[in-house]
């Protein structure tokens, strides 16, 4: 199952919401928007290079990724309103052991709240 698992979820969260299967998913709290698609790869909101129209400073076609994040996690009718509150959560650092794993099992058995060493606990939000 841990090898099937993985391509269960990327054949359906790729198509959907341009996942990338970090291992540590958290599109229920930023609005169904993957973060990791941010050039920059940050999971704690924009870089502070967000252009006065919204678009990102690295690829300035692009509307930044954390601004569609929040406008999109504050317009999820169906989201909890504790989802909804997430959005402001401290995340750690990207473990990049968990990539290409199911963000879904990383779930269930706890290692996606595994922070990286030299990350305080203290600091994140499970």
């Amino acid at each position: 199952m841990g090898g099937l698992l993985p391509l269960i979820e990327h054949g359906m969260k790729k198509p959907v919401w341009d996942c990338r299967m970090c291992g540590q998913c958290v599109l229920h709290s930023t609005g169904m928007t993957c973060p990791m698609t941010c050039p920059k790869t940050l999971r704690n909101g924009p870089c502070g290079g967000v252009r006065e129209d919204g678009h990102c400073e690295v690829v300035p076609e692009m509307r930044c990724i954390w601004v569609k994040a929040h406008d999109r996690s504050q317009h999820m009718p169906l989201l909890p309103r504790s989802w909804r509150e997430e959005f402001d959560h401290l995340r750690p650092p990207v473990n990049n052991a968990l990539q290409g794993q199911s963000s879904w099992l990383n779930l269930l058995n706890g290692r996606d709240r595994v922070t990286p060493p030299g990350w305080a606990a203290s600091e994140a939000h499970a």
